[in-house]
């Protein structure tokens, strides 16, 4: 089973659209009932993606950030001063009607790093240490910012219940992260470091890939009826994706050749274009009741654009900052 999931884990750029097709078919046929069933299982799943991921999170590391303040401030300034502001205009400009769909867009740049950044940087070889730095920094000044973003740059186009979002920042991100600390804790005193870390610390991270999956279905069969009426928008969601993307690549890109040594500049680019979908998922769907399925759907999508970019831009990577060694 686990060498199953662990497989699965590596293999979201096809599992997910499968998931996607699967939701999809699911919410054609179903009715009321299981339209509820669904809703139901949103908060169990949320749960069972995110908690996962929190066991394998050193937050020890915090400690560390300062170690690189140059990198470290660059790196944030790119998350929080231009990839928002990158995501909220392509929003308005893609989006003009459907300001849901615009939020999702949003929801999806202000919540930076996770796993997928320390791993994409060990694949790459580039500087494990500033990655793992990076992915606990951002990820707690976007769980503190992303309700105050989302007021200041949405709150006049969709409903934001600026305590409803933090209370669910509060449950999706630090109860789990309090609960993830004790439980990483509770391993290392009874199995020691090294077993934690080969045998048991691999295994979280694909129960926190069921969780992303089985949500993903649920985002999708929710809005299959409307998705059904519009066949045209999914496709319309990967244009606006594509550019944020690319442009999160090439900024970071320019930006780590020209001020950063190789290693340093590969972390930079994967703490910066690696954004935590799944806590953006979360809230989505937690956050902003049904409407949120609009938003949801285009974070679902960015999944596929984000695994199969981060896989081709390691292919890259000794073109542009030049080979290990040297």
């Amino acid at each position: 089973m686990w060498n199953f999931l662990v497989k699965l884990n590596k293999r979201l750029v096809v599992a997910i659209p499968a998931m996607m097709a699967a939701g999809y078919l699911f919410g054609l046929s179903s009715g009321p009932q299981a339209q509820k069933v669904l809703k139901g299982l949103i908060v169990p799943l949320t749960f069972l993606m995110v908690y996962p991921m929190m066991v394998t999170l050193n937050v020890t590391h915090l400690r560390e950030g300062i170690k690189n303040v140059r990198l470290q401030l660059a790196t944030q300034c790119i998350n929080f001063l231009v990839v928002p502001f990158a995501a909220f205009y392509l929003g308005r400009l893609y989006f003009p009607e459907q300001p849901y769909l615009a939020l999702g867009l949003l929801l999806a740049s202000l919540l930076p790093t996770s796993g997928m950044t320390i791993s994409w940087t060990g694949f790459a070889k580039g500087n494990m240490g500033a990655a793992i730095n990076m992915t606990v920094i951002g990820l707690t000044l976007g769980s503190l910012a992303t309700p105050f973003y989302v007021q200041w740059l949405m709150g006049a186009r969709v409903e934001v219940d600026l305590l409803l979002v933090v209370r669910q920042i509060l449950f999706i991100v630090f109860l789990p992260m309090a609960l993830g600390y004790a439980t990483r804790q509770a391993f290392l005193k009874k199995y020691g470091p090294q077993e934690f870390k080969n045998t048991w610390a691999p295994r979280f991270p694909s129960l926190s890939t069921l969780g992303v999956l089985g949500i993903v279905f649920v985002a999708i069969g929710l809005k299959a009826k409307g998705i059904a009426e519009n066949p045209a928008l999914l496709m319309e969601l990967f244009l606006p994706l594509l550019l944020l993307y690319g442009f999160n690549f090439t900024l970071s890109t320019l930006v780590g050749r020209f001020f950063f040594a190789r290693g340093d500049a590969i972390a930079l680019v994967y703490g910066t274009v690696m954004r935590n979908l799944s806590i953006a998922l979360a809230i989505a769907v937690n956050a902003f009741g049904g409407k949120g399925a609009d938003a949801a759907l285009i974070i679902a999508v960015a999944y596929i654009i984000q695994v199969q970019s981060a896989a081709w831009y390691v292919r890259w990577t000794d073109r542009l900052f030049g080979s290990p060694g040297e």
